[in-house]
């Protein structure tokens, strides 16, 4: 979650108390948002990292608050837009997080993301309007112009891109790459234009002159952040989603320094770099670069394209024949993926885990770290379902110990777990680590039905191996009755 805290501008003077204050608040919260990042890096200190998070975003918003009042002319106007700005906000989050289920947090965080990109163009024509062009002078007023100009076009690149990003994550549009004719040159050409422009705005003098080249230049960005977007595939959407949370970090950052709120500015550089670090473990856990995915179009919509191999057959099984697997097994892992958030079974996986547990078997997950759509999302998942924390481990943990297990249960996974990876040279996803399920003795594969792809477009040959068995249909209700005959 992030928000923009907006200095009103200073019309009577400021005393020094207040700016201590500020200060003092400031360096409160930056240190309490850097201690929520640290927290959130592990699911052990994820809800402290939460609470410190929110300590921190209460004393910036309060430190902002009240330099807004104590530099308002009118005070009492002041605390009322602030307040009533606060309630309409706070009512929308309350309702959309009292709403919102697990399985739609992907798309509700990129629509969230583009808040920030909006609210940073607004701040940019704001600070535009209030301070045209050569009201400063010289070199400041160019700078001045060119901290707008960015701020305008980092925010409507996340602002269009993260409205494309939850239409696509909400199936409201097609997951397939938009791949138009020379479209890396067509976002090569935009962003020079882009930064033409910005030079052009900051050597601008009045508000009609200024006002010219940073509707261009907001147009083209709208257009970029959106073409961006459409171009990337729904296989690398945890990457667009990561991607996008560093997006919104920079035009936060550049919001800051349209408004000269240091806090802002240190809050902006913080997401804006643990979201581009995201961005590169999500990329490296797909064998990918930072650079393929924006060019790349990787991914479809779930449809199986291209050349497909004849695997053979697959084998089909009950759950009373998972059942006695089982209870005959020393050791289980268990590789959620997707299709498990979907079909919201999470919860009888928990109860599952308990009971052969209860039985003395050896029970594990293992997480892709692109499990699903949003970076994360399994984890979330299964603490939500109280899963302890101690037995769900990482690929990079696990992947050696698939030899020695007795029986893996894939559930809702597919690309993640997908031996053409490593075995097929010429698959869109080679080189891609995957989890290595088909190394244990058994492998039961919880899937819909035959006809689904994962959403790199695929087709899976783990379904056609020999110590494979599919068990189809819904995969709360495989679960549950699982547990029925344990």
């Amino acid at each position: 979650m992030k928000t923009l805290m907006y200095m009103a501008p200073q019309v009577k003077e400021v005393s020094d108390w207040t700016i201590s204050f500020q200060n003092v608040a400031y360096v409160a919260a930056a240190l309490l948002f850097i201690l929520a990042l640290a927290g959130l890096s592990k699911q052990e200190s994820a809800r402290r990292g939460n609470w410190l998070g929110i300590a921190g975003m209460a004393f910036a918003l309060v430190a902002t608050i009240w330099m807004a009042i104590s530099g308002a002319d009118s005070t009492l106007i002041a605390v009322i837009l602030i307040v009533v700005a606060i309630l309409i906000g706070a009512a929308i989050g309350i309702w959309r997080a009292l709403k919102v289920e697990m399985t739609g947090m992907p798309e509700l965080i990129a629509l969230l993301h583009s808040f920030v990109g909006l609210a940073a163009v607004l701040v940019g024509y704001n600070s535009f309007i209030e301070v045209p062009g050569s009201a400063l002078g010289g070199r400041v007023n160019a700078f001045h112009l060119g901290e707008v100009g960015l701020a305008v076009f980092i925010g409507a690149v996340t602002l269009t891109g993260s409205i494309v990003a939850f239409l696509k994550l909400s199936a409201r549009i097609s997951g397939k790459p938009l791949t138009l004719p020379g479209r890396n040159w067509l976002n090569l050409g935009a962003l020079i234009v882009s930064i033409a422009l910005i030079i052009w705005l900051g050597y601008t003098e009045g508000l009609v002159a200024g006002l010219i080249p940073l509707i261009i230049l907001t147009v083209i960005a709208l257009l970029l952040g959106a073409h961006l977007v459409l171009a990337i595939g729904g296989g690398d959407m945890p990457v667009v989603v990561s991607m996008l949370n560093s997006y919104s970090g920079w035009a936060a950052a550049m919001a800051g320094f349209t408004l000269g709120n240091d806090l802002l500015i240190i809050t902006g550089a913080l997401v804006g770099s643990s979201g581009a670090y995201l961005s590169y473990i999500m990329c490296k856990a797909m064998n990918r670069s930072f650079i393929s995915v924006i060019l790349g179009g990787f991914g479809g919509d779930g449809a199986v394209s291209g050349e497909q191999k004849d695997y053979g057959s697959h084998r089909e099984t009950t759950a009373a024949e998972v059942a006695d697997m089982l209870k005959s097994s020393k050791s289980v892992v268990i590789t959620p993926g997707y299709g498990m958030a979907v079909a919201q079974a999470q919860y009888p996986v928990a109860t599952l885990t308990s009971k052969l547990r209860e039985q003395g078997v050896d029970v594990r997950f293992g997480i892709h770290p692109v499990a699903g759509r949003l970076p994360g999302h399994m984890n979330v998942l299964l603490a939500e379902a109280k899963v302890p924390y101690d037995i769900v481990l990482e690929m990079d943990e696990i992947n050696e110990d698939f030899v020695d297990v007795d029986t893996v249960l894939v559930i809702g996974a597919n690309d993640t777990v997908n031996p053409a990876a490593v075995d097929e040279p010429g698959s869109p996803i080679a080189g891609m680590p995957v989890l290595t399920v088909w190394e244990a003795a058994n492998v039961v594969v919880f899937k819909r039905s035959m006809g689904n792809a994962g959403y790199a477009g695929v087709q899976n040959p783990l379904f056609f191996k020999e110590n494979t068995q599919m068990l189809l249909g819904d995969a709360k209700a495989s679960v549950e009755e699982i547990i029925s005959n344990l």
